[in-house]
């Protein structure tokens, strides 16, 4: 696979003053082709990526994965973006079952070989970081079985990406065995703390989850916080909705994420509406936009 990018003229949408950078998420765009992601984006007005890895984009397993990230990399550069990588792909490890296998699956190593395989790519991308779950317990493992897998694989994981120069971003999922943002800061306390364990937070999951709400978690998160997901959910419901469709409070997330400081990305995350795709964009980048100015 190669990729072949086009000079597109720049667009104009960051928040003004915000600390942040917006971003949309490749997999909103599972029928554009990457270089066609960037065109979109950059003319919808937004300034980052988030790259989740796999079918139709950027095969982690191909043999030119690296210099098509290298090719990316320089793209992004020219328009001066970060990114961050998303290892989210539903089918790309077991084509009959959804995103499986997990860090808490029994045998697991195919997932930990993916995920080795996105740090180096992120390391090649200069990602912020990479974004990566738990997994939904299997039935025939218990909580117990499978926090202390979650807990030895993720020692694994961790050395990996610190030695390469990475940051991760743990993110609680609903469903998951890690849960909620202080699901994840447990996990990362019974790992010693370390340095390249940060933590990804979903704004919609928040709704759906997380006790505090949104505000609360952004909070714990704090300093840790190293990629945040956009997208509005309804509560107990894990469906990720266009901003304004759930119950999300989208002006007091993006304040607080101007409160903590944080300076990564805030990438609009919705996987379900490729058949929109460029639609969709443009109306998740105008929510913002007036979020941000009723503060």
């Amino acid at each position: 696979m190669t990729i072949a990018f086009e000079a597109t003229a720049q667009g104009a949408g960051p928040l003004p003053t915000a600390s942040f950078s917006l971003g949309y998420g490749s997999n909103g765009f599972a029928d554009h082709t990457l270089d066609d992601v960037v065109h979109v984006l950059e003319t919808s007005g937004y300034g980052a990526l988030a790259l989740t890895l796999g079918h139709p984009h950027l095969d982690p397993f191909a043999d030119d994965a690296l210099d098509n990230a290298a090719r990316l990399r320089h793209r992004l550069d020219e328009l001066g973006w970060p990114v961050v990588v998303e290892t989210g792909s539903r089918y790309l490890l077991d084509p009959f079952v959804k995103h499986r296998p997990t860090l808490v699956d029994r045998d697991a190593e195919l997932r930990m070989r993916f995920l080795r395989r996105a740090i180096d790519i992120a390391a090649v991308l200069r990602a912020d970081c990479v974004s990566l779950w738990s997994g939904v317990l299997p039935d025939d493992v218990t909580p117990t079985e499978g926090w202390r897998m979650l807990r030895e694989r993720m020692l694994g994981v961790v050395e990996y990406a610190d030695a390469s120069g990475v940051a991760l971003g743990f993110e609680p999922e609903p469903g998951m065995l890690v849960e909620t943002v202080a699901d994840a800061l447990q996990l990362r306390q019974e790992l010693g703390a370390p340095r390249a364990f940060g933590i990804t937070v979903d704004l919609g999951h928040c709704v759906a989850v997380e006790p505090g709400g949104v505000v609360d978690a952004l909070r714990a998160a704090g300093n840790l916080l190293v990629n945040v997901q956009v997208d509005d959910m309804l509560p107990g419901a894990h469906e990720h909705l266009e901003l304004g469709l759930g119950r999300l409070d989208l002006t007091a997330a993006l304040s607080t994420l101007h409160d903590i400081g944080y300076r990564g990305i805030a990438a609009v995350e919705l996987p379900r509406h490729s058949h929109d795709a460029p639609g969709v964009a443009a109306r998740s980048m105008g929510s913002l936009h007036r979020a941000w100015e009723a503060r």
